[in-house]
């Protein structure tokens, strides 16, 4: 039933929206002792509030699992479009809400910084999901998954390998889509992401053993002109924070 219920709610969308979605995925390092409260409590208190209240609903926070050294975090902030950043961020300089409520965090001194460094990537939502979808409540894990290209023209290929062919292998066998990007700027270029959800590890296990034998993905991954077509595979599992919006 949920495969019917995400179909007809990617066809509605399409229907009534029609443009893609632009998102930005941003990459913290913690550093070890350093004041990983304060930047949660901005996240929380002042820039997810400030980016609700501009028009950008569905902001997903989220911890990789492992305990990996240092520790990462990852804020997935989706824009209605890519005219849409631009207004966001002036709209976070005019919010007097926003100000004041991230003054504590402007304050954390030079020695307990949040973070070691941030990246921050954008991408443009594939045609054939231009708009993200938002799991079922309760969902506790994420994979992200990172496909690079050894060419622009090899990209190009694997996105329409999705449009085209993937998209209802995905969804037959439970690998329940969040959103799909082209890489537009950030590391790693030419690349795409996508985000999957899963209810346990077990569940994704199981769902990605069922994609693997599947009839049409033998049929379509022995097809020549998407040979090549990604290079090399990045892959990180992720647990949505208590305040997460996703």
């Amino acid at each position: 039933m949920k495969k019917y219920i995400w179909f007809f709610t990617l066809l509605l969308s399409i229907s009534l929206f029609g443009q893609k979605e632009y998102y930005e995925l941003r990459h913290y390092s913690i550093p070890f002792n350093g004041s990983e409260k304060a930047l949660h409590d901005y996240f929380k208190e002042a820039l997810l509030p400030a980016l609700n209240r501009s028009g950008v609903q569905n902001v997903g926070v989220f911890e990789a699992l492992g305990e990996p050294t240092p520790k990462e975090l990852f804020l997935l902030i989706p824009y209605k479009d890519i005219s849409a950043y631009t207004k966001t961020l002036a709209a976070l300089a005019n919010d007097s809400d926003y100000s004041n409520k991230r003054k504590a965090y402007d304050a954390v001194p030079h020695d307990k910084r949040v973070y070691s460094r941030f990246s921050s990537s954008f991408y443009i939502a594939f045609d054939g999901l231009p708009q993200l979808v938002k799991p079922d409540s309760g969902t506790q894990l994420f994979e992200l998954r990172t496909y690079e290209g050894y060419s622009e023209d090899a990209v190009r290929r694997k996105i329409k390998m999705f449009n085209k062919e993937e998209f209802s292998i995905f969804e037959d066998t439970g690998l329940h889509a969040v959103f799909f990007g082209e890489q537009v700027s950030g590391p790693l270029m030419p690349a795409l992401t996508y985000m999957l959800s899963f209810s346990s590890m077990e569940e994704r296990n199981a769902n990605w053993d069922k994609f693997r034998v599947h009839p049409e993905w033998k049929r379509v991954s022995a097809l020549e002109e998407y040979a090549h077509s990604v290079s090399d595979i990045k892959r990180t599992f992720l647990k949505p924070l208590p305040y997460s919006q996703l």
